[in-house]
């Protein structure tokens, strides 16, 4: 949370520069919400239309002593940009203003950084804030060295700034090694999951879609769900089952923002590729959203960049006991309307979810000696039993079951 020392929330102004690559006042809206997720009481917005970046204080010398004014005026404790600032536009604004300042990445980690609650999501985490702050450690001239006077202190030593740097290049080796055995894992489960022929269905979307709520109500996952940005980092795996008999594997991501932190993507990357891994995509919107055709192309383009071109994907619609009119609403791939809350249009998801998964499942009949009853014990167990019959010359099975099961008892068929 960003808080001053007396646990005061900080009073910040949010600072955007136009360059007309994006709606700025849509940018500015999540950014004000970021910062209230965070804990910060919004004061003031600031837009400035520029070509480019100004390289020295990023929105240029004149404003930037506007906004000065300004938050002496109103003890503004925090500026907050909607950029990534460079180390020296940062050091730059700060000497210049007196407030401290973060841009997007920063205030996105600090959101992380209280939010993950599992081992691997604090790694994921501590790594990619070590990351971005590596080349923002800055000297303040002689305050940093180690340097003193008198005998045994001269030479060249080691400045206090060069440690600090090598301690933070180790600390990120020693992460990065502890989530590759972590990744490493998770790909044992992934191997585990497909030789064993499990299906798996990955949870997609922008945060705060809904994507926690439809876990919950489909799984009885038990998954916080509340209505603020990142409310669940750490994913969660759940079983399933459809309506055809068959079981799937349900697994949740996290959430998505615009201009998602690269620094983030690659920390969470072996989170973000369960999409990859999966049978089906799951991508949950938030349809009352006035940005949800920009939030499904958000989530598109990180599927495409992940490599999930080609993969069956659902729309789900979400909240859309909110919209007047449901037909004008942008989809990608199949589209079901849901209601997460409540339950409207889940039984039509479950169908498409059976419709667009491969099929590892068939229909058929055998007829099983009664010497090999432990065969329909089998079905019993690992099938769907429609029909059971004792006959004369054995017993007769109509069962729905996984193809590689059907395989080792074909000899029993009834063609």
């Amino acid at each position: 949370m960003i808080e001053t020392k007396n646990n005061i929330v900080e009073k910040a102004v949010l600072v955007c520069v136009n360059l007309g690559v994006y709606d700025p006042e849509s940018s500015l809206d999540e950014l004000e919400e970021l910062a209230r997720t965070a804990g910060a009481q919004i004061v003031a917005r600031v837009i400035q239309n520029r070509e480019k970046p100004d390289t020295a204080t990023y929105i240029g010398g004149g404003r930037l002593e506007e906004i000065k004014d300004f938050c002496k005026e109103n003890e503004v404790d925090l500026l907050i940009f909607d950029g990534e600032l460079t180390p020296s536009q940062q050091r730059n604004i700060e000497n210049f203003t007196d407030i401290r300042v973060i841009d997007r990445t920063m205030l996105i980690l600090d959101i992380f950084a209280s939010r993950a609650k599992s081992n691997e999501g604090k790694l994921q985490v501590e790594l990619a804030q070590l990351k971005y702050s590596l080349p923002r450690i800055g000297g303040k001239g002689t305050e940093l060295s180690r340097l003193g006077g008198g005998i045994g202190t001269r030479g060249p030593g080691e400045t206090k700034l060069e440690s600090d740097r090598r301690h933070i290049r180790r600390k990120i080796s020693s992460l990065t090694t502890q989530l590759q055995n972590i990744e490493q894992r998770r790909n044992n489960l992934r191997n585990r999951r497909r030789k064993d022929g499990i299906l798996t269905a990955t949870i997609v979307g922008y945060t705060n879609a809904g994507k926690s709520t439809l876990m919950n109500y489909l799984t009885k996952a038990g998954v916080l769900a509340e209505d603020k940005l990142f409310a669940t980092l750490d994913p969660t795996s759940r079983g399933l089952d459809l309506p055809d008999g068959r079981r799937i594997m349900l697994v949740d991501t996290v959430g998505l923002v615009r201009r998602l932190p690269h620094h983030l993507v690659e920390a969470f990357k072996s989170t973000l590729e369960e999409a990859v891994f999966a049978d089906i995509i799951l991508n949950v919107c938030d349809a009352s959203s006035e940005e949800c055709n920009e939030h499904l192309e958000v989530t598109q383009n990180l599927l495409d960049a992940l490599g999930c071109s080609g993969k069956p994907i659902i729309s789900i619609m979400n909240k859309c006991d909110k919209v007047e009119n449901i037909y004008d609403l942008p989809t990608i791939g199949k589209v079901v309307m849901i209601s997460a809350l409540n339950g409207t249009g889940i039984d039509e998801l479950l169908e498409k979810i059976v419709e667009n998964l491969p099929r590892t499942r068939k229909t058929v009949e055998l007829l099983v000696p009664y010497s090999c009853g432990e065969v329909v014990s089998i079905f019993r167990k690992d099938g769907v039993v429609f029909e059971e019959d004792y006959r004369e010359n054995g017993i007769y099975l109509k069962v729905l079951a996984d193809i590689h099961l059907l395989e080792k008892y074909k000899e029993y068929f009834i063609y």
